[in-house]
């Protein structure tokens, strides 16, 4: 199993397989848009838009202080219009607890490291996934964009 096995259902509504980013490393964040967190959209777009083969992608999650309580049409706007991010947006999911997507009961329960298996603590978690769809790595909300450079930059030359 590998995260391109996963299906997801785009912002717009379409549905999108991750298979479509095979070969890409990915950068897997559940955003809020009301979040104190919030600007590190402009960090993730930086990276997303500086390496090639890198997609970041954005799964909205209201679960953490109610910080996401827009429709997806409302996320979409916010993302464009006060970051202009252009990396791929999802539909809202929830990251822990019984409603969590199957996505991220992958994610938390492969990735290496001492988190593993453990709940997602607030917005803007994030998990580096290698170019075969396997997890790498997992990083605090409070990491920030730039500070993954290293780590991308190792998942990129493999």
């Amino acid at each position: 199993m590998s995260v391109h096995d996963f299906t997801m259902t785009a912002i717009d509504g379409t549905e999108r397989s991750l298979k479509d980013y095979a070969g890409k490393v990915l950068l897997v964040v559940n955003t809020a848009s009301a979040c104190g967190l919030t600007p590190q959209y402009e960090g993730l777009e930086k990276l997303h838009e500086t390496h090639a083969d890198l997609v970041v992608l954005g799964f909205p999650c209201n679960q953490f202080g109610a910080q996401e309580p827009g429709t997806e049409k409302e996320i979409a706007l916010f993302c464009e219009t006060r970051f202009a991010v252009t990396f791929p947006m999802f539909s809202k999911i929830e990251v822990n607890g019984e409603g969590t997507h199957p996505l991220y009961a992958y994610l938390k329960a492969e990735t290496p490291g001492a988190e593993k298996g453990q709940e997602i603590g607030w917005n803007f978690a994030k998990f580096l996934v290698g170019r075969d769809g396997k997890p790498i790595a997992r990083y605090s909300p409070r990491t920030a964009p730039a500070d993954l450079e290293a780590d991308i930059t190792a998942a990129l030359a493999r």
